[in-house]
């Protein structure tokens, strides 16, 4: 009797791979995510299982589902503190809006916020010396939470804020993200500890026995709180606007909000619950919550989401705002990778003649997201949106702008990873002159781009147009 060689084994174990997978990946997906899942499973038996184990797993490991217990009880516990102060700050709004608000608030745990200042600063430059400059007027803590820090001369200017802040005794806390910003935590967070400064790395590359979850589950958020008084939000990572690049053009743009006022008290609370999630240490003191400035008028709203958030909140909200839509909409965005439902909304709205504008950067920092984004442009020109190319760098601001009435801002790109992988920070203004603004903004945007012609588009190659709709499979992974 003959054994089986090496090779037979390994051709009779991706059938029976194949038909095991068949079984368990349609059982927890929706259609869309079990197809591009079956696709890399049947083609690619070792390899698709191998990286399902690190990226497909849609059940929360146990340890994962401990720390969503561990989050939702930080944020009560933060509320019920101070939930006499925080629910007088409330903002009033138009029947419109407070339906809105209200969805907001089921889904995301944080009421609209009245009396608030806004400034938004849309240069690198500008928003790195003003974080600096709070910095150093910071008394009692400086608060940063990021995906990216980089340690270029960005990131070294802003350490040096941080470790000035430290030997005057103001309790320093950077949360950063363990893969974003590997390389900072790796070669500079020992000396930084040793000034005193106490650093985190979120959702850290852990043992795959313990883990056996999503290893992509990253923290997008860009936080920074200073005082319990000023806090920023946006797009901007802690790094050099070329991020490295050598190409002179190649810069990204990004938005930032500077707030002040009661806002402040919901973006503290995301980050301590954050900062509780990786440490086990509970800040709720009342020096994290002073009384707040109340002389502005813009009301704000906080939307925190992520993997424990269910439903995907962000996804939710931004699916009912379009629906809900009368005239114009606008979203800025780096990467656009659309669901079914997000489709739908979109095609909707097209079709209820609203004037629907995408504006994306011509060229893309990512090969397979850039194609797959392309791959949709044909469809929403056919319902009749107009797609503007920015070409001025890497649009990297991400907005949606809703009849001059209400604005999405913040984190989140307009992609499946934002609506139910990462954990994203977004802000919702209520405000005319905030709405307003935003606007501003994106019609500059749209200035500085070139609208894509939907017949030229039409007519490019036959090998273009293979490459996207086949990376366009796997948008649901993307």
């Amino acid at each position: 009797m003959s054994w089986p060689s090496l090779f037979q084994i390994y051709f009779y174990s991706e059938w029976i791979l194949r038909f095991i997978m068949l079984i368990e990946v349609p059982r927890y997906r929706k259609p869309a995510f079990a197809t591009a899942w079956l696709m890399i499973l049947m083609l690619f038996p070792w390899p698709g299982f191998i990286l399902y184990l690190f990226i497909g797993i849609q059940r929360p490991p146990k340890h994962r589902l401990y720390q969503k217990e561990k989050l939702i009880q930080a944020l009560a516990d933060l509320k019920n503190n101070f939930a006499g102060s925080y629910m007088k700050l409330q903002a009033s709004l138009d029947s419109g809006k407070q339906r809105s608000s209200e969805l907001v608030a089921k889904s995301g745990g944080m009421f609209a916020m009245g009396s608030n200042h806004v400034e938004f600063i849309n240069e690198s430059e500008n928003f790195i010396l003003q974080l600096i400059t709070d910095i150093d007027r910071a008394l009692h803590h400086v608060h940063l939470q990021f995906y990216i820090f980089e340690y270029d001369d960005v990131g070294r200017r802003v350490c040096e804020a941080v470790i000035r802040a430290a030997s005057r005794g103001v309790e320093c806390r950077l949360l950063l993200d363990a893969m974003g910003s590997r390389k900072f935590i790796n070669r500079k967070s020992p000396g930084l500890r040793k000034k005193g400064i106490k650093i985190v790395a979120a959702y850290p590359m852990i043992s795959l026995r313990h883990y056996l979850g999503r290893l992509d589950w990253r923290t997008h958020r860009k936080i920074a709180v200073i005082d319990g008084k000023t806090a920023f939000t946006g797009s901007q990572n802690i790094v050099d606007p070329s991020y490295g690049h050598n190409e002179s053009n190649l810069i990204w743009r990004d938005l930032v909000a500077r707030i002040s006022g009661p806002a402040v008290f919901s973006l503290q609370a995301v980050f301590l619950s954050d900062w509780y999630l990786g440490t086990d240490e509970a800040l709720n003191g009342a020096d994290f919550f002073p009384p707040p400035d109340t002389d502005g008028d813009s009301p704000i709203q906080v939307l925190p989401s992520g993997p424990v958030y269910s439903p995907s909140n962000y996804h939710m909200v931004v699916i009912d705002a379009l629906y809900h839509a009368k005239k114009q909409i606008i979203i800025t965005t780096p990467y656009f990778i659309p669901d079914d439902a997000m489709l739908q909304a979109l095609e909707s709205a097209c079709r209820r003649g609203i004037d629907l504008n995408l504006v994306i950067p011509k060229k893309s920092d990512q090969f397979l997201p850039g194609n797959a984004a392309r791959s949709y442009y044909e469809d929403i020109m056919k319902w009749g949106a107009r797609i503007h190319l920015y070409n001025e760098g890497i649009l990297h601001a991400k907005s949606i702008s809703i009849d001059e009435e209400i604005c999405f801002f913040g984190s989140s790109n307009f992609d499946i990873r934002s609506f139910t992988l990462n954990f994203e920070m977004d802000l919702v203004f209520y405000g005319q002159k905030e709405v307003d603004d935003i606007k501003k903004q994106q019609l500059a945007y749209i200035d500085q781009s070139e609208e894509l012609d939907p017949e030229k588009w039409n007519s490019r190659g036959l090998l273009r147009k293979t490459v996207e709709n086949l990376i366009r499979l796997l948008s649901p992974m993307l």
